[in-house]
């Protein structure tokens, strides 16, 4: 067995060395934080010092069977060498980790904070690359509470720069696409309210959800209570009627069907009623209770339809949040609104890079 220490500032770092000099097939015999360099013990820094071993060949089989049963150990010592066996099958598969074709496996206290990540439904590329992000930084042994602050930092590192904007009434002609069941009609309400009580904006709402009978009724109710007027589109040209109506509006408020999105034919339905060419802002509405792969789906569906920001409803049936980070790293695009009940006007929230990366961890880091 070829055996070998390597001295590294990470344990990435630590695991190129092993991987270059011993191959991917090397094994991790033991790992602990030393302190080199300095002058008189001062200014010493951190680093990685890691034993790696090469496997051992197997017996050549031309060996005495006699001789190989005496050099057995004792049971106990049997048992040990299973353990350590064990242990080093473990360890080995960080060295492995960056293939695609194995099982994710980290240093225990990053294992946690891995599948913590999964749990919240953050796609497995992105839950490595943070976690692999926050393993460049520190030792393989670093507490649990610093692994949470950091990977926390990580997240909102990551979706910092996107927009967290909103409605900002630059834009007259506002529509709101998703699937059905998202609570559409109830978000639009509840901007509504925002805009006329909060804002002092002059609102009016159009409807071209004309599917659904229901649908239009709820609309009508939430524009008799705020004061709102309303118009049902049934054609393009109704459309474009209640456009013209309202254009002395500050904000043109427009509900479109909820269809099954997943079929092609429904997303040229809707490119077909929306003048794409007006000036115009459109917000994917989509639930936090939808399962991950469907929201990448329907993201990929409506990646010919320039999405303005996504706006995630259902916050309060769920306490998986990590889809919503998925999505944005995905597209690129941030969040508007969060919504977390049925109460208009309230119940809406406009998140932040911060509060959505708090959201994600705060039951790891209250665990």
């Amino acid at each position: 067995m070829k055996i070998k220490k390597f001295v590294a500032p990470t344990m990435p770092e630590a695991m190129q060395k092993i991987r270059k000099e011993l191959g991917s097939d090397a094994i991790i015999l033991k790992s602990k934080e030393i302190k080199e360099g300095g002058f008189l013990g001062l200014f010493k820094k951190r680093k990685l010092e890691v034993i790696a071993a090469l496997d051992p060949k197997p017996l050549q089989q031309d060996v005495n069977e006699s001789r190989i049963r005496r050099k057995i150990p004792m049971p106990r010592e049997e048992k040990m060498n299973e353990d350590v066996l064990y242990e080093l099958k473990q360890l080995k598969q960080i060295v492995r980790a960056n293939s695609s074709q194995q099982k994710v496996v980290f240093p225990k206290e990053y294992q946690v904070v891995y599948e913590y990540l999964r749990s919240q439904e953050l796609k497995d590329k992105y839950a490595r690359e943070i976690v692999n992000s926050v393993m460049m930084h520190h030792g393989a042994s670093y507490s649990s509470e610093n692994i949470g602050g950091d990977t926390q930092y990580e997240l909102e590192k990551r979706i910092k720069d996107m927009t967290f904007e909103g409605i900002r009434f630059n834009k007259k002609i506002v529509h709101f696409v998703g699937p059905t069941g998202v609570g559409k009609t109830t978000t639009i309400a509840k901007v509504a309210a925002d805009s006329v009580v909060k804002h002092k904006k002059k609102v009016a709402f159009i409807t071209t959800d004309t599917y659904r009978i229901a649908a239009i009724e709820q609309l009508k109710t939430y524009a008799e209570i705020l004061d709102i007027p309303i118009e049902v589109a049934y054609t393009a040209e109704d459309y474009r009627f209640a456009i013209d109506k309202f254009s002395t509006f500050d904000l043109i408020l427009v509900d479109t069907a909820g269809r099954n999105f997943r079929e092609s034919k429904y997303i040229n339905e809707l490119k077909s009623r929306i003048d794409l060419k007006k000036d115009i802002e459109i917000y994917l509405v989509l639930s936090l209770t939808a399962k991950p792969d469907d929201l990448l789906e329907l993201q990929e569906q409506f990646r010919n339809i320039p999405i303005k920001e996504y706006i995630f409803t259902k916050l309060d049936e769920t306490r998986q949040y990590g889809s919503m980070i998925s999505l944005m790293l995905n597209s690129k695009t941030g969040i508007a609104y969060l919504t977390n009940g049925q109460d208009v006007p309230n119940d809406m929230i406009k998140p932040s890079a911060r509060y959505i990366s708090e959201l994600i961890m705060q039951d790891y880091m209250n665990g």
